[in-house]
Order: structure tokens, then C-alpha cells, then sequence
């Protein structure tokens, strides 16, 4: 396998790895009173539809967390700050027992938002004791949970952004910069020769179960986009009737799009030229990325171009062999949220740009386990196993992604009809063996 680019490891990916246990702790669980903050009680008590979760109960979840598989294991004389919010902020362990129905997730008033940051204080101040006392024994379990808060850091972001775009001016959650409005260049072909590869997470540094193990696949060449579909494509696509054209579409997608009455993406407007953002309604831009696509859309856009979404080995092949701007990943940018258009000058190409940090990218994957996969035991088995049904893989990362939290490896998944997350499509095609 052609690995020719250092920063495709998942240590240097890492930014966090440097820090000791309780320096990261700390650093993450802040971000999520940063990403917080912005927003009112009203806002993060409210759920704006069952996929999506009130930011309280996010941020009590992550809490819960450590509370439940940290402090109950490892605390000495440990006594749990409110046995009521077992049950409550339970997401789907079932093996820890009972939890709240998470379409009702906004009818929890109480706690209050005082509350739930007095809780959160609690178990920061116990956590930190437990660390310092348990030392690098706890390492491994932190670090998930580390990764779990990074995980729903990004939802709250999407769920906010789904609430605040209910309300009829479109609320922003906070002032966001914006793209210039150059026009969009014509997307690149990067060829891959395929073969016999490498796939997975390699053991060096972190990564989730369905990460691994290492294993072995074939590929026939194929090429593959260098940059995301934009916003300008995207609206070729509507004018040339894509939303109205069954031969598009699979046949769930059509249904769905038919019962639904999609005919743009969620947070355009009618007009095609303004969309809703973090930063409230703002005027689209033509290279700007298209973003908050489903799986059944963005197949649909690559049929119509004539053209296929890539395997999700095909996109981890085409990061090692025409690595990007993997440093998009390092940050988290609270004043650009929104995906950015891609850096093409005329005298670089051949590289592939945006596989991070600007939207998250649909494969024709379905999520299922690698060969050798095995669940941990316990509740902490039921993170990721438990969902490889119904779900598609997307790869690469967001806007939205926290520091320190994407890797080449990493597997998301979301059902196909999700348009809610900070979604995209790059494009990919065969080629004559």
C-alpha cells in the first residue's frame, strides 16, 4: 500500500496525543461549554425533531458517561449525583438498564440547565481526583469518552443548527465568516491504480472498534474527485429536473422523496440562492461546497453525472495515495463552520483536497463489520456493533469536527435519508484495468 504522506497517521492526526490524561480531559470537556455557551436555556432545552437532541441533554450524556463507566468503577465510596439520571440521560446502553424515549428527549425540563452544569462541575472535580489517583490504568477508557464528548460536540452543533432554521428568520447561533464568491473551477480526476490494500486502523494511536481490524482488500482502478461537489453543480442538477427524475434514484430514495417533497437541500431557500447556517440565512456562493445532502441524493447527483459515489476503501486508498489537506482536521474554527470552498490554483493539482474539516462525505458503503471484527464485552460493546444494519459509511470529517478527532480510518454512519448532518459527495469512476 503507498503510503506516501506522514500526517496519514493517526497520531499525528491526534493533536490531543501530546497532553497528559488530565490536560485533555480538561481541554475537551471545555470546548463543550464553549460550543454552549452562545445559546439561551430556552435553546438547549428545545428538540427539533427525534433524530435530533436538546444541547442540555448532550452535554449531560457526556457526563453521564464518565459517571457511569468512570467514576462507578473506579470511584472509591462512589454515590452517583442523581440516581434518577441513569434512566434520563441513558442514550442506548441497554445493558446499563432503563432509558429515557429519545424522541422525548425536549420534554425534560427538569433538571434545568443550572442543573446539569452543577453536574457536570461534580463529576469534572471527581473525575480529576480519579485520574490522578488511578494514573494511566484509566487511559484507555478516558480516551473513549474523550471521543464519545468530540462525538456529540458535533451533534450539538447539527442540532442547534436544525433547531435555530425552524424559526421564521432563521436564526443564527453565532456570526460566522463568509466565502468569497469566485466561481467554481472544474472538478480534476486523480487516478488509483488499485490492487491488493491495506484498509483499517493500524493500532497506533486511537481509534474506535469498527476501525479495525487491518485487513486486506482488492480494488479495481478507479479515479476519484479531487475536490467535493459544489453548490453551483448542485443547482445544474435542480434545473436539469434531478429532484423530479425516478431513473435517478433508488428506489427507497424516490419514495422518500416523493412522501417527503424534497426538492433542494434542507436549508436552502426557494430561491436556490440562500440557504440557512450557523451564521443565520446568508447568500450561497458557487464553489462553496454543497452540504446537508443525504445518501439518496448524493447517489442521485452522481448518476445524473454520470458518475458513482466512492466505496469507502476507495476513499481511504485515495487519502494514502493523493494525500490533502489533512491539517483541516486540527481545528475547530468557532467563526467558520460552515465548509469552506477548495484552494485549486491553476500550477497545483493532483492532490486531493477537502477530505476533512469541511463535510462529512457519503460512500455507496453499507456500514458493516471488517473481517475479524469483534465487539467488546459489556455495555461499551454496544457503541458501534449494535448499528451495522440500515446505516451507510461516510468518511473524512466536517466543519463541525472537533480537534484531534479525525483520522484517514475513521467509519461514520447515518441512515440514508439523514440530511441533518454537515453531509457531502465527492465523485468517483471506474477505470479500464
Amino acid at each position: 500500500m503507498n503510503r506516501n504522506a506522514r500526517a496519514l497517521s493517526p497520531v499525528a492526526l491526534d493533536v490531543e496525543s501530546s497532553l497528559d490524561l488530565t490536560a485533555r480531559y480538561e481541554r475537551v470537556r471545555g470546548l463543550t461549554e464553549r460550543l454552549a455557551a452562545p445559546l439561551s436555556p430556552e435553546d438547549q432545552t428545545s428538540q427539533s425533531m427525534p433524530d435530533a437532541s436538546p444541547t442540555k441533554w448532550h452535554r449531560a450524556h457526556v457526563t453521564w458517561f464518565f459517571e457511569t463507566f468512570v467514576l462507578e468503577r473506579y470511584e472509591e465510596g462512589f454515590v452517583p449525583f442523581d440516581a434518577s439520571f441513569r434512566m434520563l440521560f441513558n442514550s442506548y446502553y441497554e445493558a446499563v438498564g432503563p432509558k429515557f424515549p429519545r424522541p422525548q428527549r425536549g420534554l425534560v425540563t427538569r433538571p434545568g440547565v443550572a442543573d446539569i452544569a452543577d453536574y457536570r462541575a461534580d463529576v469534572d472535580r471527581r473525575m480529576t481526583s480519579t485520574i490522578a489517583r488511578e494514573g494511566n490504568a484509566l487511559d484507555d477508557l478516558v480516551t473513549l469518552g474523550l471521543h464519545h464528548e468530540q462525538q456529540h460536540q458535533e451533534l450539538l452543533l447539527m442540532d442547534i443548527k436544525h433547531l435555530l432554521s425552524l424559526h421564521p428568520g432563521g436564526e443564527a447561533y453565532r456570526a460566522q465568516a463568509t466565502p468569497d464568491s469566485s466561481p467554481a473551477t472544474p472538478a480534476q480526476w486523480l487516478e488509483c491504480t488499485g490492487g491488493l490494500v491495506e484498509i483499517g486502523h493500524d493500532g497506533a494511536g486511537f481509534a474506535f472498534d469498527n476501525e479495525a481490524p487491518r485487513h486486506r482488500h482488492f480494488l479495481e482502478p478507479f479515479a476519484i474527485a479531487e475536490r467535493l461537489v459544489t453548490v453551483s453543480e448542485w443547482r445544474s442538477f435542480i434545473t436539469d429536473g434531478g429532484y423530479r427524475r425516478p431513473d435517478l434514484w433508488l428506489s427507497d430514495g424516490w419514495n422518500t422523496v416523493q412522501s417527503l417533497h424534497w426538492e433542494r437541500p434542507i436549508y436552502w431557500l426557494d430561491d436556490h440562492a440562500t440557504a440557512h447556517t450557523l451564521g443565520g440565512v446568508r447568500r450561497l456562493h458557487d464553489a462553496e461546497p454543497v452540504s446537508h445532502v443525504s445518501l439518496y441524493e448524493a447517489d442521485a447527483f452522481a448518476r445524473w453525472s454520470e458518475a458513482r459515489l466512492p466505496t469507502e476503501f476507495e476513499w481511504e486508498q485515495a487519502v494514502a495515495e493523493h494525500a490533502g489537506d489533512l491539517l483541516d482536521s486540527t481545528s475547530l474554527d468557532l467563526d467558520r463552520l460552515e465548509p469552506w470552498p477548495a484552494n485549486i490554483t491553476a500550477d497545483e493539482t493532483g492532490r486531493l483536497r477537502q477530505a476533512f474539516g469541511h463535510c462529512w462525505q457519503w460512500t455507496s458503503s453499507a456500514y458493516s463489520a471488517y473481517p475479524g471484527f469483534v465487539a467488546p464485552d459489556g455495555a461499551i460493546g454496544e457503541y458501534n456493533a449494535k448499528f451495522m444494519s440500515g446505516q451507510m459509511v461516510l468518511r473524512g470529517s466536517s466543519s463541525l469536527t472537533p480537534p484531534g478527532h479525525a483520522r484517514a480510518t475513521y467509519r461514520n454512519f447515518f441512515p440514508p435519508s439523514a440530511r441533518w448532518p454537515m453531509t457531502g459527495l465527492r465523485l468517483a469512476r471506474g477505470l479500464a484495468s
